[in-house]
């Protein structure tokens, strides 16, 4: 100690020793408050955890979606936290009193609120979504342009597998705000074809071998519903029938029963000698035409 008076100043010497005090003295006298702190803050992560624990059994019994319980979840446990902070804050800093600290909070979370107002928006929305279920996960939905297959819902954005095998991320808000059809919420689907026949045949037959061919295909679901054959318009070639059945609600179900369905229809309209007219012009002059032969001279 000496040699350290020897080096330093009596005065510098004199102002470290009763800093040094003065912490010694403040870390003695708030030595309670901090314990008190810590107990509040390990009660609130008791309190936290017991929480969680609720939310999961609530869930399952409920059948919340696994999303939804991980949301409520992390809000619950944000809010805990933040209260139980704020108590050992004010425990150990006796300044501070909740009045203020709860302005303080309110402030910045304004301020925060305006620079993350898309991201805030997304999440409420996707909260909103999961709380609602209009769709599901494995739903085929559109919105916006954006059609594809739901394989995940987050709580900001919701992504979509195109038929393409395409990856879209849709912002929650964008399926929120607008019309969204989803194309897998019933187990069948009505899907239709327009299928000409020539002026001249006997419509009422032609409807129905139509009506027969589709009944005999197998993915028709005419259990649900029963197919249904229109005359709808008079072409400019044929007189157009509507043909409409149900089946599969998924795209692939779709494509694979029209494919079927054109196929039958074809076969049946060319058995029974149906015309499938293709379009075709007739050219009617006003004046008659005069033909003239063309005669080569026979030069040998």
């Amino acid at each position: 100690m000496d040699e350290i008076d020897a080096l330093l100043p009596g005065d510098v010497t004199g102002t470290l020793t009763d800093q040094l005090t003065f912490w010694v003295e403040g870390a003695v006298a708030a030595g309670p408050r901090l314990g008190v702190a810590i107990l509040v803050l390990t009660v609130t992560a008791l309190v936290a955890w017991l929480f969680r624990g609720v939310l999961d059994r609530v869930g399952r019994r409920a059948r919340f979606r696994r999303n939804l319980v991980d949301v409520l979840k992390l809000m619950s446990n944000t809010t805990i936290w933040l209260l139980g902070i704020l108590m050992a804050l004010t425990v150990v800093f006796p300044t501070i009193t909740p009045g203020k600290a709860l302005t303080t909070l309110g402030l910045g979370s304004v301020a925060i609120g305006f620079a993350f107002k898309d991201t805030f928006e997304n999440f409420l929305a996707g909260i909103l979504i999961l709380l609602r279920e209009p769709f599901q996960m494995g739903d085929f939905i559109e919105c916006e342009g954006a059609e594809g297959k739901i394989e995940r819902i987050t709580i900001r954005d919701t992504h979509i597998r195109q038929t393409d095998g395409q990856l879209v991320v849709v912002p929650n808000a964008q399926l929120f705000h607008n019309p969204v059809t989803v194309r897998t919420n019933q187990e069948v689907r009505r899907t239709s074809i327009v299928c000409g026949v020539a002026y001249g045949e006997d419509i009422d037959r032609a409807r129905a071998v139509i009506y027969k061919a589709v009944r005999e295909v197998d993915l028709v679901r005419d259990d649900v519903r029963d197919v249904q054959v229109f005359a709808m318009a008079f072409g400019a070639s044929s007189i157009d029938f509507e043909i409409a059945w149900w089946t599969g609600s998924l795209p692939v179900d779709i494509r694979r029963s029209r494919d079927k369905v054109v196929a039958a229809i074809k076969r049946a309209l060319d058995e029974e000698g149906i015309e499938i007219p293709f379009p075709y012009r007739t050219l009617t002059f006003k004046e008659p035409l005069a033909l003239h032969r063309r005669e080569e001279a026979d030069d040998g």
